[in-house]
């Protein structure tokens, strides 16, 4: 499963994501893709992130199990802390 949230991107960009996610708020996305499909899905939005951000959370085999990429606000940093996904604020 992964959750994606966009902020102040163009509308073609989701418009793509509800080829495969479901829009539940204008700008946050939730679906059950592929891994494959989901990093495709990722590339383009970093691909078309002009002044926008964007945040990917998804399942994986963690301890947390869920992992998390962020593009844009540079206030909020993932950081990895002995395994564990954790958010710095700058």
């Amino acid at each position: 499963m992964i959750v994606l949230i966009l902020e102040r991107v163009s509308p073609s960009a989701r418009g793509e994501l509800t080829k495969w996610l479901i829009e539940v708020k204008a700008g946050v996305f939730v679906g059950r893709v592929s891994a494959m499909v989901r990093d495709r899905l990722w590339e383009k939005i970093v691909d078309g992130m002009r002044d926008g951000s964007a945040v990917l959370i998804y399942s994986t085999n963690t301890e947390q199990g869920y992992a998390m990429q962020m593009i844009g606000d540079r206030s909020r940093i993932v950081r990895d802390f002995e395994g564990l996904s954790l958010i710095t604020t700058q």
